[in-house]
């Protein structure tokens, strides 16, 4: 069993960034892939980044080169970098676990990102 509580979300400008940070509890948070899943108004839930316990990353296409997810298993907490926001980045963004490289058995409650003039 992992609890995830996600921070770090606000009001931005377009092109700004924000980090995102994910603290997990629970046993063997080494051995689980993390993610960071969004979902906007009206929209389903997406995922928008994904990092195996073993390292390898998957990024959905429209993140590539802007996001950046990475990991510290000793402090048992998960990151998202994103740059060069958009306004249609605007969305709740989840942190997720799971067994799978999907990372979707276990979700946060949700940090509020909003890109807007």
């Amino acid at each position: 069993q992992v609890q995830l509580v996600e921070s770090g979300g606000g009001l931005v400008q377009p092109g700004e960034s924000l980090r995102l940070s994910c603290a997990a509890s629970g046993s063997n948070f080494g051995n689980y892939a993390v993610g960071w899943y969004r979902q906007a108004p009206g929209k389903q839930r997406e995922r928008v980044a994904a990092m195996t316990s073993g390292g390898t990353i998957i990024y959905v296409d429209f993140v590539k080169g802007r996001f950046t997810i990475s990991r510290d298993n000793a402090k048992k907490t998960v990151y998202l970098q994103m740059n060069s926001l958009k306004p249609e980045d605007t969305a709740v963004y989840y942190c997720s676990a799971g067994i799978s490289s999907r990372a979707s058995d276990y979700f946060g409650q949700g940090t509020q990102v909003t890109v807007s003039s």
